[in-house]
């Protein structure tokens, strides 16, 4: 995200806006554009842009599609207060709270799970988290109460935390084929090796978008899930708006209902719903606009990378619809490094919490894109190097220990090879 001031957001959103037919009169909410006309796109390999930026349009955008690129960096970027609906419970004030310059943190978010004796297995009484399993420390709106961890009363309690993950090159993840998804997971359940990703199916839990271009899901629909730390989440327009709605207080038409909090509050200082369609439309359309990181060759690092096994989850590359709306992402070779899959990673990585089919031990293969761009790994950021989290891959039960094995016993030029591939996807 720029760090241009709030006048100056509103000024770049105000300018994408000029160039659209019947802009809303609030700043805050652009109208969502007409349908990019589709053109010619030459689909060539991914080549390292000049001066490394990340943050960027897609590099075969048209030009309407940079400009929604921008507009919608600037909401992502832009500052809510109790006037726009925060509240009355919120995390961050903004998307870039959680997702500085569309990398992941610094913002993070606790969560809380009452488990059984073993510390992982989610308790089947989870009433003494009345108002879920995220920690609201914040409120604001007419709020007066914060969502804590519970004291006392016996509890086995959990708490874990969540970094806010990356969002670098998310439009070719939604892209991306649900046969493609499928057609791998089916190729893992049949090695013998106890790699067996699995596939999170979830309920679409937004109301329908009115703009039908990315999809036409209706409340109840189940999908694939692929976004989210455990693939909770299927679609970057629904993504948007439970971030909206849970991280910030704010509903709209895709999340009309405040967070269920201990105030008992169903609006907060702003009426109604809070932002329009569009606000969360252009904000979506950033997320998919934002270009993978250029990435440099490496000699021998992708043939490391396969000899630990380490492509059997973070798949280099998968096929994307040929009818994805976005012209420069349809119909191409996905370089995400991620399979979208739930695997068990043990243990040690568990947090209690179940999203969709993902349990205490599964967490979806992050995509490798932009690593050289963050300074900690895994969902927690418990690791501060990437060998650390090679390493911390292992643990009972989890799928990755003859990977982090193999790569444990590499020999050193090698495992430096290999580490210095993965950082610089």
């Amino acid at each position: 995200m720029r760090t241009a001031s709030w006048l100056l957001s509103l000024a770049v959103v105000a300018a994408a806006c000029a160039a659209l037919p019947a802009c809303s009169a609030d700043p805050e909410t652009p109208e969502e554009p007409s349908p990019v006309p589709p053109e010619a796109v030459t689909k060539t390999p991914l080549a390292p842009p000049a001066g490394d930026p990340f943050d960027v349009p897609l590099t075969r955008a048209s030009q309407a599609e940079r400009d929604l690129f921008f507009a919608g960096d600037a909401l992502f970027e832009l500052p809510l207060r109790d006037a726009d609906g925060l509240g009355p419970l919120y995390t961050r004030t903004s998307c870039g709270g959680c997702h500085a310059s569309g990398v992941r943190g610094p913002g993070a978010v606790q969560k809380m799970v009452v488990v059984l004796a073993d510390g992982v297995t989610a308790s089947d009484d989870q009433s003494a988290l009345p108002f879920g399993h995220t920690v609201h420390p914040l409120y604001t709106g007419g709020g007066k109460t914060a969502v804590l961890p519970p004291d006392g009363q016996g509890l086995n309690l959990k708490i874990t935390t969540r970094v806010g993950p990356s969002i670098l090159g998310r439009g070719y993840v939604e892209a991306i084929l649900d046969s493609e998804i499928e057609r791998v997971a089916a190729e893992q359940a049949q090695r013998t090796d106890g790699i067996h990703g699995r596939i999170n199916h979830v309920v679409y839990a937004s109301e329908p978008n009115p703009d039908t271009r990315f999809h036409a899901h209706r409340k109840g629909d189940v999908l694939i899930g692929r976004f989210g730390l455990k693939a909770r989440i299927a679609t970057l327009d629904d993504f948007t708006a439970d971030a909206l709605q849970g991280d910030m207080g704010i509903t709209s038409p895709l999340r009309p209902t405040e967070v269920t909090n201990p105030d008992g509050l169903t609006d907060d200082l702003k009426q109604g719903i809070d932002v329009a369609i569009d606000s969360v439309n252009v904000r979506s359309m950033y997320v998919r606009l934002t270009e993978i990181p250029g990435r440099k060759s490496v000699t021998n690092g992708a043939a490391l990378f396969a000899q630990v096994k380490c492509n059997t989850c973070h798949v280099p590359s998968m096929k994307t619809r040929s009818d994805y709306p976005i012209a420069a992402l349809a119909g191409i070779a996905a370089p995400i490094y991620s399979d979208l899959l739930l695997h068990d990673m043990g243990t040690d990585l568990a947090d209690g919490i179940q999203d969709g089919e993902a349990k205490s031990r599964d967490w979806r293969t992050p995509p490798l894109i932009g690593l050289r761009f963050v300074k900690t790994f895994l969902h927690d950021s418990r690791a501060t190097t990437i060998e650390q989290a090679i390493l911390m891959h292992r643990g009972e039960g989890s799928e990755a220990n003859e990977s982090a094995s193999l790569f444990h016993a590499l020999a050193p030029a090698d495992e430096a090879t290999l580490l210095e591939f993965v950082g610089s996807l």
